[in-house]
């Protein structure tokens, strides 16, 4: 089996913030995954606010987050393994992110290297 990273993004930094019902929705999707042994990593959670991160550039430039850079922010990921592209895809097309927010997941294969 092949592993891929699903990379969770959201348009609204106010959708950061999920109600308990959306939480439960989300751990019954990664529950339903780890029952399928398919989860590798359940990832993690990345803040999106002021100071939590800074982008590190070219000539040791260091800038604020990439909040000014981008209209849509990553909110976190977990890895995942699949047969192929199309069952990960399969996968992150049940999570509950575009029930309750209208994100978007990105799906990628990860190059192992040994």
């Amino acid at each position: 089996m092949k592993e891929f990273a699903l990379i969770f993004r959201l348009k609204d930094i106010g959708d950061f913030k999920p109600s308990p019902e959306q939480m439960q929705q989300r751990m019954n999707w990664l529950a339903g995954i780890a029952a399928q042994d398919k989860l590798v990593d359940k990832g993690n959670t990345l803040l999106p606010a002021p100071g939590s991160a800074k982008t590190v550039k070219p000539n040791n430039v260091v800038t604020d987050g990439p909040y000014t850079e981008i209209k849509e922010f990553i909110s976190g990921y977990i890895v995942i393994k699949a047969e192929s592209i199309d069952e990960a895809v399969a996968i992150a097309k049940e999570n509950p992110i575009f029930e309750q927010v209208g994100g978007s997941i990105e799906v990628r294969e990860i190059l192992k290297r040994d």
